[in-house]
């Protein structure tokens, strides 16, 4: 019998990235109980015992909607009956007076308390559900908001102990392998609210630009995404290179960083100050820029006040990171 083509897109990634593991390994499932964590729970299933690995279903409760403790239980029963070895809920406080915004602080805590899990599971890796469609968003997001090429290299296939092997699979393709296996998707309400930025994008955005530049956006954004994270990549091991150069004790050499390209300068000064406590949600391009011009167009001028309590100063020829 010929496997339906979307359970095929969602298997073959999925092996593709259990491939290198051994036999008696602990992967671990982040699922909400949404189409494509589902999709991606059930293709691990398939696919890891078949390589004789150990799958554990792991969901998260963020304890932010009604029911939320019944949807995990729910969850955990879908899992059970995939066929998962092990299952595992983790319910965390969501810090939403930390600024990041509810889905930022949610994210932050959800990867903790995962990074825990994989720490107490031994497990080799962690399976996130995210797809094409999530990187388009991603990319475009990125775009709006003026982010720079970090951000719009989009999510990383894999970090850490973190792999997302559905970055190349549509989301139509998670919906249609989840209703050829008869699995009972969870539609999160918060995927419908145009309060976040994600949702008005997905539902409004994108729709607009297939209709009027044709069909093919989302995969376009995803393939600049590839294109700019090899070259974000190489720029951050030059920029490694060019912060050897110009490191002088505590500071950085100021004539030797100066030598430097700016786009080198600017990484070199963004790492410098996030490695000195600088938040890096509150640290922009303009920071940057003024920091930067303590370098190369110095005038006596003090200091650069930073957020997180910090400053950058000339002193003696270095340039100096250190609390306000």
């Amino acid at each position: 019998m010929t496997l339906h083509p979307s359970l095929a897109a969602v298997r073959l990634p999925v092996r593709r990235s259990l491939s290198e593991l051994a036999p008696g390994d602990v992967v671990a499932v982040a699922c909400s109980g949404g189409a494509d964590s589902l999709a991606l729970a059930s293709a691990a299933v398939f696919e890891g015992h078949k390589l004789g690995l150990r799958i554990v279903g792991v969901t998260v409760d963020h304890s932010l909607q009604p029911g939320s403790h019944e949807q995990a239980d729910r969850v955990v029963a879908q899992l059970a009956r995939l066929g998962v070895d092990e299952t595992l809920t983790a319910r965390v406080e969501v810090d939403v007076a930390s600024g990041l915004g509810p889905e930022a602080a949610a994210r932050e805590a959800r990867y903790a308390v995962l990074e825990q899990v994989a720490a107490h599971l031994r497990a080799r890796a962690v399976l996130l559900g995210h797809t094409l469609d999530d990187q388009a968003e991603t990319v475009l997001l990125g775009l709006a908001r003026g982010s720079g090429a970090r951000s719009l290299q989009g999510m990383r296939p894999a970090f850490d102990v973190f792999v997302r092997p559905l970055l190349g699979v549509r989301r139509a393709d998670t919906v249609t392998a989840c209703q050829v296996e008869g699995l009972d998707v969870w539609d999160d309400p918060h995927n419908h609210d145009p309060g976040y930025a994600r949702v008005r994008v997905r539902r409004r955005v994108l729709p607009v630009l297939e209709d009027e530049l044709g069909p093919g956006i989302a995969e376009t954004l995803a393939r600049t995404a590839d294109q700019l994270r090899d070259d974000t990549a190489l720029l951050d091991r030059l920029a490694d290179e060019a912060l050897a150069r110009a490191e002088r004790g505590a500071g950085l050499d100021v004539a030797a960083l100066a030598l430097e390209p700016r786009a080198l300068r600017h990484r070199v000064l963004h790492r410098v100050a996030l490695a000195a406590g600088v938040p890096a949600s509150e640290l922009t391009r303009d920071h940057v820029v003024a920091v930067d011009a303590l370098v190369t167009s110095w005038r006596g001028q003090k200091w650069i006040d930073l957020p997180g309590h910090r400053r950058a100063l000339r002193r003696d020829g270095v340039l100096v990171l250190e609390p306000a």
